[in-house]
């Protein structure tokens, strides 16, 4: 059975969290896109993007966060905004600078997806500029376009941090949990975070499958810390605070544990920003990755013993889960 096409706000979602970034500017396009088909704008000159990709930048570059993967380069965009801070150049000069030397890749390839071009167009490049098709205002004319804006915010600031982290000497997992997941489990930084991960997780907890709303919400280290003693982000997940609590520090079975393995799967599939970091710690493929998994979760149930093990939120089948058969689907394709 062949799977069946993406329709518009699959074909969106998967430009923006499926994506290679190597910089930011994927995810800057595509919130100047969301802006024009708000606002009911058709047809876009370079002079209208070059702007709206100027002032993203700007109001973007306070934080002082790199924009690219590159530790030792700066992008077109931080080299023009820069000059215009330094009065170098002024507002027009510095546009019409991003006009011309900011889109020679990211307009032409936002399209494309691992190497292939997604079928959903969201805009025509003509010589005068952009032309925006009506996928574009079907995706962002839907009553939850609210969280499709959110999403871009979100790997935007996941980015920033992979980004921010290859400039720094510390280790990925205290970042992670610093930078964009909280400090300690601090629910509002989560809160606030919570859309980074919500592509992946789909807003679910990892251990009852339901939806996480307005209720706390809590980053859990699903074989436990006292074990593994760190912070790495393959055994971090979000959960209701409630089920933490049912879990509590113990150990958990191995549908958990499954389902552990095919996230972190899912994570290096969708080129997430970190996959070289989880597959140089957990290994080049995936017999590997599973294999230290597996020997961890072992080596936890020698030293917790039965007495420390738990079987999971009761109702809870992985294959009832709407995110696990998701991944799995994926993964599979």
């Amino acid at each position: 059975m062949s799977e069946e096409p993406l329709d518009s706000v699959g074909a969106w979602r998967a430009i923006i969290l499926y994506g290679l970034n190597t910089a930011t500017y994927k995810i800057a396009l595509g919130q100047c896109l969301a802006a024009f088909a708000r606002a009911g704008v058709t047809h876009v000159s370079m002079e209208m993007l070059a702007t709206a990709f100027f002032d993203a930048y700007r109001d973007r570059l306070r934080s002082g966060k790199p924009q690219l993967d590159h530790p030792n380069r700066l992008t077109v965009m931080e080299r023009v905004i820069s000059q215009f801070d330094l009065g170098v150049l002024s507002r027009e000069a510095a546009i019409a600078a991003v006009a011309r030397d900011a889109f020679g890749d990211v307009v032409p390839r936002f399209h494309t997806l691992s190497g292939l071009e997604l079928p959903a167009r969201f805009y025509h490049h003509t010589a005068q500029g952009l032309v925006l098709t009506d996928s574009l205002f079907e995706v962002f004319g839907r009553p939850d376009q609210e969280t499709l804006q959110a999403e871009l915010g979100s790997r935007w600031d996941l980015l920033e941090a992979a980004f921010t982290m290859k400039r720094q000497p510390s280790e990925l997992a205290n970042d992670i949990r610093r930078i964009y997941l909280a400090a300690g489990y601090d629910r509002t930084d989560i809160t606030e975070n919570r859309p980074v991960l919500n592509g992946y997780q789909q807003g679910r907890c990892f251990y009852c499958g339901e939806a996480m709303h307005d209720e706390a919400v809590v980053v859990d280290h699903v074989i436990p810390r006292q074990v593994v003693q760190h912070d790495d982000i393959w055994n971090l997940v979000l959960a209701h605070a409630f089920c933490n609590a049912q879990k509590s520090d113990l150990l958990p079975g191995v549908d958990y544990v499954e389902k552990l393995i095919e996230r972190n799967e899912h994570f290096i599939g969708s080129n997430h920003p970190i996959r070289p970091k989880l597959v140089a710690q957990l290994g080049t493929n995936p017999e590997r990755r599973r294999r230290h998994i597996e020997r961890v979760y072992g080596d936890a149930r020698l030293v917790l013993g039965p007495a420390y093990t738990w079987e999971g939120i009761r109702g809870y089948h992985a294959a009832t889960d709407p995110f696990y058969r998701s991944i799995i689907r994926k993964l599979k394709r």
